[in-house]
């Protein structure tokens, strides 16, 4: 009898402990679904993407400058294809609403129109792929898209909205996980190639390039803290215009459900050329199931 307990004890503690050594090991959304991450076939991910950049200062002059803001609010939905998850399909749009001329920062979300103040409308669509190019490194995707402008003219009444013109866009991840699973690296590429008649836009026939690196801490698999540097460079290509722009920030993510989770962001432009020196303050809803 003793021995049949003792075997039975035995047992029990190795299920136990095997049971917690898969609870240890178990990742939520935010750990395991970074945008290097693709989706499995039927998989889908909807995201929710607000951006509030406002600025009184810039390169192109010295001291205080009447205040502009820029809101852009994205909504990026994929889903997985192929059974092997490497191959995904997605759809973006963009909405934007800008207020110039010292209104005051949240005046963008009256979305009013008034003359030589304000605009709003929804300013581009692109349809998108995601793929995993090298077999073996998981953790490496490009996300390739094309987006098409919807508005009429870029400026209206000196009010500015959005570039009128193509944009083919190709943006590479990576991302790596120490071993201890607290720390995270992320690091992103982004590529976009602006084109279309140059009278049309500031932005048609450059090259952006962005690198950026994201460094994230996760106290426990719901939550994680984030800091980030970001730096782009506009290459002139034909439309006799240069920029470039550094900036850094910081911000969280939390995992509200298996399904849903919250992430907010802040980023300071700290340096540039032809450029604003404002601040972003962002917010974001990520489902994916």
């Amino acid at each position: 009898m003793k021995k049949i307990i003792t075997s039975i004890t035995i047992i029990a503690l190795s299920f136990i402990g095997f049971s917690q050594e898969n609870k240890q090991v178990e990742k939520s959304v935010i750990q395991e679904y970074t945008p290097s991450k693709l989706l499995n076939k039927g998989q889908w991910d909807l995201k929710w993407f607000n951006n509030l950049y406002t600025q009184t200062e810039s390169t192109f002059t010295n001291g205080k400058e009447a205040r502009q803001t820029f809101f852009t609010s994205t909504i990026d939905v994929f889903t997985g294809l192929s059974k092997n998850s490497k191959f995904n399909v997605g759809l973006l749009l963009e909405f934007r609403s800008n207020v110039v001329n010292d209104r005051q920062a949240l005046d963008v979300f009256l979305f009013d129109g008034e003359r030589e103040s304000a605009r709003s409308g929804f300013t581009s669509f692109a349809p998108a792929v995601k793929f995993n190019p090298i077999k073996g490194v998981s953790n490496f995707t490009i996300q390739t898209a094309l987006h098409i402008p919807l508005v009429d003219n870029e400026t209206e009444d000196g009010v500015f909205l959005d570039q009128k013109g193509f944009i083919f866009q190709n943006r590479f991840f990576y991302d790596y996980t120490f071993s201890s699973g607290d720390w995270q690296l992320f690091t992103e590429l982004n590529t976009e190639y602006n084109f279309g008649k140059k009278e049309d836009s500031f932005a048609n026939n450059s090259l952006s390039l962005t690198p950026g690196i994201f460094i994230s801490y996760f106290p426990n698999s719901k939550f994680t803290i984030l800091g980030l540097v970001q730096h782009s460079q506009r290459i002139d290509t034909g439309n006799d215009f240069e920029q470039d722009f550094t900036a850094i920030g910081g911000g969280a993510k939390y995992q509200i459900t298996k399904k849903l989770n919250i992430e907010t962001l802040y980023t300071n432009f700290v340096r540039g050329n032809n450029t604003g020196l404002g601040h972003t303050f962002n917010f974001g809803l990520r489902a994916l199931f």
